[in-house]
């Protein structure tokens, strides 16, 4: 299965789909956010994605149970005092999809609620991500799939079943081109957790485009993803995870961006087909397997015995596997030491 997102073709028999997601990492600066949407671009990433919330539509001013995170990376937030840190403002999508246009990288975006569908409507997104969060939120799924743009889902903590009802959703709303990304909802996710083998179940249950949104430290499953058969990254990125922003800690840099674009590239390529055909590359090398020589001079007639043939490199005589076939045969010319054999030399 392929699909198309901003006139790039995805699946398995494409490079993969290299996401650096911005989310909080422009750190409440809207020039910040433009440099990494180029930095983005310079290390070989296809798209850059945003999040588009605000924290009143994420959710209330409210410290009571639940309001207020208790562990992790964010310990002691309020959920509102963290999203407003961690917003991209409206009024800046205009400017960071301008951007991303300008300079030739695919720009789109998570909206969390209508409103920010409606926006991003308006600036002709080309696609949509579904934030693992929001995966069991059908009304919005629902109002995503009805824009008719290919959807990318990401599943961290959804079920079996809720992984179903979000798909049927979206396909009877109007999806006709839809990505499942395997992921673990941690920040950042243990690496022995990872779970990559999810990524092939994946698509085989729901016969979408497989995917994986890595929150694991460094580029590792990422690489092994795409081996797996993933045919779209995404990760986090940050300009610097020293300029502390909400979801620096498990973000990558513009070095191991560039490492995870060449890496994941290199590791799809390597990939190949299945068949028996030689490749190219091995054509100088066949002269070095083993063949039957003879290694001593002998006159025409000579009845062959082990002594006179050996199974030696270089390539250019007859293959070992005729070696029993020769014993005994009768030479009908003279050969010298360091010849191949051939079936010319011996009598019929």
């Amino acid at each position: 299965m392929t699909i198309m997102i901003d006139g790039r073709k995805i699946g398995h028999d494409a490079p993969p789909f290299i996401i650096a997601e911005l989310s909080a990492n422009h750190n409440g600066s809207l020039d910040r956010a433009l440099k990494t949407i180029e930095a983005a671009k310079a290390c070989g990433a296809d798209a850059i994605k945003l999040q588009t919330y605000t924290a009143d539509t994420m959710t209330i001013d409210f410290d009571g149970p639940g309001f207020v995170i208790d562990g992790g990376l964010w310990n002691g937030y309020k959920l509102y005092d963290l999203y407003k840190w961690a917003q991209t403002p409206f009024d800046w999508h205009q400017a960071m999809f301008a951007h991303a246009r300008k300079i030739g990288v695919t720009v789109f975006s998570t909206p969390f609620d209508e409103s920010a569908v409606d926006l991003l409507e308006s600036l002709d997104a080309p696609a949509y991500k579904i934030a693992s969060f929001e995966v069991t939120d059908l009304p919005l799924i629902r109002y995503v799939a009805a824009t008719g743009k290919p959807m990318i889902m990401s599943t961290g903590m959804a079920s079996e079943l809720e992984i179903e009802e979000a798909v049927t959703t979206a396909r009877e709303s109007g999806c006709k081109e839809l990505v499942l990304l395997h992921c673990i909802s941690s920040y950042p996710a243990p690496m022995e957790q990872a779970n990559l083998k999810q990524i092939t179940e994946l698509e085989r249950r729901f016969n979408t485009v497989p995917g994986l949104s890595d929150h694991t430290l460094g580029t590792t499953a990422s690489v092994a993803a795409v081996a797996l058969g993933a045919c779209v990254i995404e990760k986090h990125f940050t300009l610097s995870r020293a300029d502390k922003g909400a979801d620096s800690e498990f973000s990558i840099e513009p070095a191991e961006l560039e490492r995870l674009c060449k890496d994941t590239r290199d590791a799809w390529s390597a990939l190949g087909k299945t068949g028996y055909e030689r490749q190219q590359a091995e054509e100088a090398s066949k002269v070095f397997r083993r063949s039957i020589y003879f290694v001593r001079d002998l006159p025409a007639g000579t009845v062959i015995t082990p002594e006179h043939i050996r199974r030696i490199r270089p390539g250019l005589g007859l293959p070992p596997k005729h070696y029993d076939s020769l014993l005994g045969r009768r030479l009908k010319k003279e050969v010298t030491r360091g010849t191949p054999t051939d079936w010319e030399c011996f009598d019929k």
